[in-house]
């Protein structure tokens, strides 16, 4: 079975413990509901830099990548139907899709 990346972008952390159990209660949930499907659930990213031959942008440049996991599906549409129910989405944050290639 094809394996697919999430690529989390955006989104922002919850300040409050309340929130923060709130946010991480939703993102479980969501990762438990599509059971053995989340080979690894990933995790938040911090700072980075994105690596051009032009050169350096600071801070993940202008769509940094917040977070990742990894998903087996059938195929790119599963996949994304899997990525339309993440938590981030209720957050303004965006969910890139990408089929990992074996090589």
């Amino acid at each position: 079975m094809p394996k697919f990346l999430f690529g989390y972008h955006g989104g922002s952390a919850p300040e409050s413990p309340d929130d923060q159990a709130k946010v991480l209660a939703a993102w479980m949930a969501w990762i438990e509901g599509h059971g053995a499907a989340f080979i690894d659930p990933g995790e938040p990213v911090g700072q980075s830099n994105t690596v051009s031959a032009s050169g350096i942008a600071p801070d993940g440049g202008p769509n940094p990548l917040t977070g990742y996991a990894i998903v087996k599906a059938d195929d790119l549409a599963a996949a994304t139907a899997i990525a339309k129910g993440c938590p981030i989405l209720e957050d303004g944050g965006t969910v890139e899709v990408a089929q990992i290639h074996e090589m």
